[in-house]
C-alpha cells in the first residue's frame, strides 16, 4: 500500500480479477498463485489458453512458474536489479509509451538518470537470471497492447518491499500499461478482508478510507462526528508492538482480535516476551490459539458465517456477507464485543445494526460513500471508490488521472537482503504457504479432511544439497538461524535452486517465525519473512 500510494496515490489493486481473462500479457511475481489464490489463477490459465502470455518472477518453480512462457528465476531479494534491467532493455529499444509519460506522470527524467546506469550482464549476475532472458521479458511485457501485473508477499515481505512495489508501478508507467482496462498492478492481498480492515482505519497512520491522522481537518471531521478528541500522531505498527517502536515505550496493554503473533510473527521468542510482559492481554478469536493461550482474558468471537456484516476483497469489492447461523455459547460478533467494552471504559458506542454502522461509514468516508447495505442487497458488490448512492462503482483506477494527479516515478537503487548466506549459516530460507494448510492453522488444521494430505512442517531442499549434507528424503532435521533452532521433517525438491530453502509457518510443532528476522521495511515496516541465512543439521532430539 505504501508503494502504491506513493506512485498512484491509491494504495490498492487498480483492476478486477476478472480483467485478467482478456489480458494479453500477465506479469506474476512473487506469487504461488495456484495456492494461495487459486481463484486468481483459474482466470490467470484461462488467459492463457486464450492465447495471453505469462511471465512469472519466482526464485521458486511453483505450478504456475512452470505453465510460463518466462519463468525469472531470481534470487530472493533481488527484484529491483530485475526490474530496472528490464525498464532499461524498454528504454533501449523504444518501447516506452512518451504519450502517457508526457501527458499522465512526473519525476521520468530522473528515472532515466537511473535506468541508463543500469548494466544488463551486472543485473544478470546479482539476480541469476540470464541477460537473454531478461530482454525477452521486457519485449514481451512491453509490446502487447494490454499488459497486467499480479504480486503478493513475495515481493513486499522483504526490507526492499515498498521500492519492489514502487519499481513495479515504474514498469508499468514507463510502458503505459495502467488507467485502462486488461491493465495495472494488482496486489494480491493475503488473507480474507484485509483491505476491508485498511479501508476501515486498521493502519496506525489513517482514519477509515486513508485519511490522514496527522491532518488537522481530519481529525476535527472525525472528533465532530464521535464526540471526542482524537491523537494528531500515528499509532505504532505491529512489528513496533511486539518488537519495540522508535521511542521504545513500553506497551502496558494489548487486544488481539483474530491474529495469531504467536506464530505468524517474526522472532517468536521476543513476540511471547512482549506479550508475557504486558499487565494485561485480551485475545478475541474463535479457537484457542497459541496467543490466546497467553491472554488474561479470552473473548470468544463469531465465525464469518455467525454474523452480518460487509467483507472487502482484493479487488476493492464491497460484499454484504449475511449471518446464517446463532454464534455458539457465548460467542459474540466483533461488533458487538468493541461496543461493549467501549460503553464499560466510558465511551458510549450503541448502534442498532450493521446497518446503522455502514451509514456512519458513508458519512466520513469518501470512497465509500454511496456503499449502502440496500445497494449491496441489489448486487453482487460495488467497488470503491463510490462516491455518493448514484454512483456506479469503480471496476478500473486511474481512468482520466491518478489519485495523487500525476503518477509519480520513483527511482529505485538494489538494497540487498540483510542476511546474506555465509560460511555459518550456508542457505537462505524462504517462507510461504502451503496448499491444504492456512497461514497459522487455526482453522485450517481443525479440519479432518485437509489435516489427512498436510499434517506436519516440511523443509524443501534441493537434492544435491540434502547428498551433499547425507540427507534423506523424510528425515528429521534441525533448521538454526542467528535467533534459534526449529525441527522439520526434509522433503527434496528442485522447485528452488542450490542453497535455498523453503518451509511453511502453519505448525506450531515446527514455529518457522523463530527463525525468521523481525528487520523491516523502513516505509512499511513489514518484516523480511522471505529471505533469511540458516543453517540445516540432523536432529537428535
Amino acid at each position: 500500500m505504501a508503494g502504491l500510494a506513493t506512485t498512484f496515490g491509491s494504495g490498492a489493486m487498480t483492476n478486477t480479477i476478472n480483467e485478467l481473462e482478456e489480458a494479453q500479457v500477465i506479469l506474476v511475481s512473487g506469487s504461488n498463485t495456484t495456492v494461495t489464490h487459486p481463484q486468481v489463477a483459474r482466470r490467470i490459465f484461462d488467459a492463457v489458453d486464450r492465447g495471453a502470455k505469462l511471465i512469472v518472477i519466482d526464485p521458486r518453480k511453483t505450478k504456475i512458474a512452470r505453465h510460463a512462457h518466462i519463468h525469472l528465476q531470481i534470487r530472493p531479494g533481488t527484484d529491483i536489479p530485475l526490474l530496472n534491467a528490464i525498464m532499461r532493455c524498454i528504454l533501449d529499444e523504444n518501447l516506452i509509451d512518451d504519450l502517457f509519460i508526457e501527458m499522465r506522470t512526473e519525476n521520468y527524467l530522473a528515472m532515466c538518470d537511473l535506468l541508463l546506469r543500469v548494466d544488463l550482464n551486472q543485473a544478470a549476475e546479482i539476480t541469476g537470471v540470464a541477460a537473454d532472458d531478461i530482454a525477452q521479458a521486457a519485449r514481451m511485457y512491453a509490446r502487447a497492447q494490454r499488459s497486467t501485473i499480479c504480486y503478493c508477499l513475495g515481493v513486499t515481505q522483504h526490507t526492499c518491499g515498498t521500492a519492489n512495489v514502487k519499481s513495479y508501478a515504474n514498469l508499468a508507467m514507463l510502458t503505459g500499461h495502467v488507467e485502462q482496462e486488461f491493465t495495472g498492478v494488482d496486489p494480491l492481498r493475503g488473507q480474507y478482508n484485509v483491505q476491508g480492515a485498511c479501508d476501515m482505519g486498521a493502519l496506525p497512520g489513517g482514519f477509515p478510507g486513508y485519511q490522514a491522522v496527522a491532518d488537522p481537518e481530519n481529525r476535527k471531521k472525525f472528533e465532530e462526528a464521535w464526540g471526542c478528541t482524537l491523537p494528531e500522531n500515528p499509532g505504532l505498527t505491529v512489528i513496533e508492538m511486539t518488537h519495540g517502536g522508535p521511542d521504545e515505550k513500553r506497551l502496558q496493554a494489548m487486544f488481539i482480535m483474530g491474529e495469531n503473533p504467536m506464530l505468524s510473527d517474526p522472532v517468536l521468542d521476543r513476540v511471547r516476551t512482549s506479550l508475557q510482559g504486558l499487565d494485561f492481554l485480551v485475545v478475541s478469536d474463535i479457537f484457542l490459539t497459541e496467543t490466546a493461550e497467553l491472554a488474561d482474558v479470552v473473548l470468544p468471537a463469531a465465525c464469518f458465517a455467525e454474523k452480518t456484516g460487509t467483507v472487502t476483497n482484493s479487488e476493492r469489492r464491497v460484499q454484504l456477507s449475511h449471518k446464517a447461523v446463532d454464534p455458539p455459547g457465548e460467542a459474540r460478533a466483533d461488533g458487538w464485543i468493541i461496543q461493549e467494552i467501549s460503553t464499560r471504559m466510558g465511551y458510549p458506542m450503541q448502534y442498532e445494526s450493521p446497518r446503522e454502522i455502514m451509514e456512519e461509514i458513508c458519512l466520513l468516508t469518501p470512497i465509500y460513500g454511496g456503499i449502502y447495505h440496500d445497494r449491496l442487497h441489489a448486487s453482487w458488490g460495488l467497488q470503491w471508490p463510490c462516491l455518493d448512492r448514484n454512483h456506479p462503482g469503480t471496476p478500473f483506477l486511474h481512468k482520466y488521472n491518478f489519485t495523487r494527479g500525476f503518477g509519480r516515478f520513483e527511482p529505485e537503487q538494489h538494497v540487498p537482503p540483510v542476511e546474506p548466506a555465509d560460511n555459518e549459516f550456508p542457505f537462505v530460507l524462504i517462507t510461504g504457504r502451503r496448499y491444504h494448510q492456512y497461514h497459522t492453522g487455526t482453522m485450517t488444521r481443525r479440519s479432518v479432511t485437509l489435516t489427512r494430505e498436510r499434517d506436519t512442517s516440511l523443509l524443501d531442499m534441493h537434492p544435491e544439497d540434502a547428498k551433499e549434507l547425507g540427507l534423506a528424503d523424510g528425515c528429521r532435521i534441525r533448521v538454526r538461524s542467528r535467533r534459534g533452532s526449529v525441527p522439520f521433517t526434509l522433503h527434496l525438491s528442485t522447485q528452488m535452486d542450490r542453497g535455498e530453502l523453503f518451509s511453511d509457518f502453519h505448525f506450531h510443532e515446527s514455529p518457522t517465525n523463530i527463525l525468521t528476522l523481525a528487520d523491516s521495511d523502513p516505509e512499511a515496516k513489514c518484516p523480511e519473512y522471505k529471505c533469511c541465512a540458516v543453517a540445516v543439521e540432523v536432529d537428535h532430539d
